[in-house]
């Protein structure tokens, strides 16, 4: 199945040749290696450069090892990498003349020593690098530590509705029906049944993520991480911290774990890039609070599996949808809480489901499932009108309706103009 994902093959365009090593992270399964072999490779060649001077190799590819006389089947054993001194020999001989080269390596984390050798190539004028990991070594504090500030981190995420839509044979509600429940990993989105579809999410969560989280941190305490996983996916969306998941843990499975544990896991989870944290931002203090967090999932699908698919309420899941779907939008996204005192009365706090930033930009968005009547609508847009400053405010709604401000500059959005219209925040 062919998707195209536009947005973060000009995420790279605009990245060439600017001296830095360009990390594609994201997690498993979510299309980097796609991403880079076969999108950013045709564009490259379709743009007029030869394909002797554009040379991919994959650190868990058994062809590509066989090239450099490395043993694929040892290649992993006990924390083994791949021997950077054949692998540094193959580049040397693949590089000809004195034009500009472009070296897309897929799985970079597998061979040894990659933060030197990549940091020699950017010594290299006529080399222009890009690569794909999975592990914990890509977050942005420890690409722009390897790579001595020289690495630029695109971030990707599983598809986002339009990409799903876009290969998906039915209407778009089927799409929508479909994607609140299996999400958007790209292998799903190519499955037909729902066995498939299940199987395959279910599989991946029991055998590759939490084998990966548990091999990575050295964790004994298996059963503690998974049933924190399970605490997490039923409370998407919802305001929690270390300390009201410990008392979860204590009043609904009778066990003691120690809120810096909870916390110490669910940097786990953010580092694989399962969950992502949205903090809570004072709107009028203008300053992060630290606690209570929403916690997010990064593929809907992933969190459905965790509860075999008994838990499907769309009023959260669609929060959480919206959530990614900002920042696939490229938004630093927080959770909005803004003050206010009536009357000098005592004050109160009203909830901003997200204050999406980008630069100068700034939007103000309430996830709403329905709204059926005027009390409604005042109920979900009171915390909108306690702001005093004149960013865009946008109520997002479940059904289709026709997109319409309020006497207050509320505007209301239907989920589809919202999800399949790029520039619906502008509407």
């Amino acid at each position: 199945m062919d998707i195209k994902r536009d947005r973060y093959l000009e995420k790279l365009k605009i990245r060439m040749h600017n001296g830095f090593v360009k990390v594609i992270t994201g997690i498993r399964r979510s299309g980097k290696s796609y991403l880079l072999n076969k999108i950013f490779y045709k564009w490259l060649l379709d743009s007029g450069v030869d394909s002797s001077h554009i040379i991919k190799f994959a650190f868990d590819s058994a062809e590509d090892l066989e090239v450099i006389n490395e043993d694929y089947l040892n290649a992993d054993l006990k924390g083994r990498k791949v021997d950077p001194v054949k692998f540094t020999a193959y580049i040397k001989s693949k590089i000809s003349d004195g034009g500009r080269y472009y070296l897309l390596l897929d799985e970079v984390q597998k061979l040894g020593s990659f933060e030197a050798v990549l940091n020699g190539y950017l010594r290299k004028d006529n080399l222009d690098i890009y690569v794909t990991g999975s592990n914990s070594k890509f977050l942005s504090s420890d690409i722009l530590t390897e790579f001595e500030g020289r690495g630029d981190e695109i971030h990707l995420l599983p598809l986002n509705f339009s990409e799903f839509f876009s290969a998906f044979k039915g209407t778009k509600e089927e799409a929508l029906e479909n994607y609140l429940i299996y999400g958007g990993l790209p292998a799903v989105a190519s499955m037909i049944t729902n066995e498939q579809k299940s199987y395959y999410l279910s599989n991946q969560l029991n055998n590759v993520y939490f084998r990966d989280i548990i091999l990575r941190n050295s964790l004994r305490r298996e059963k503690e991480l998974e049933e924190l996983l399970d605490v997490l996916a039923s409370g998407v969306s919802c305001l929690t911290n270390p300390k009201k998941l410990e008392n979860t843990f204590l009043s609904l499975e009778g066990k003691k774990i120690s809120g810096a544990t909870i916390e110490k896991f669910i940097g786990y989870f953010i580092d694989s890039f399962i969950i992502s944290k949205a903090n809570r931002y004072d709107v009028k203090g203008k300053k992060y609070i630290g606690s209570p967090y929403k916690i997010y999932f990064e593929d809907i699908g992933l969190r459905n599996a965790r509860l075999n698919f008994r838990q499907i309420e769309e009023t959260h899941i669609i929060e959480n949808i919206i959530y990614n779907e900002l920042r696939f939008r490229g938004f630093n996204v927080d959770v909005g809480v803004v003050e206010s005192r009536e009357n000098n009365g005592p004050r109160q706090y009203y909830e901003i489901d997200f204050v999406a930033t980008s630069g100068s930009k700034k939007y103000y968005i309430q996830s709403a499932y329905n709204i059926p009547d005027l009390e409604k609508w005042n109920q979900e847009t009171k915390s909108l009108r306690k702001i005093d400053d004149s960013f865009k405010k946008i109520v997002v709604v479940r059904n289709p309706v026709v997109p319409r401000y309020d006497d207050f500059g509320c505007v209301v959005i239907g989920i589809y103009d919202f999800l399949l219209n790029e520039n619906s925040l502008e509407i």
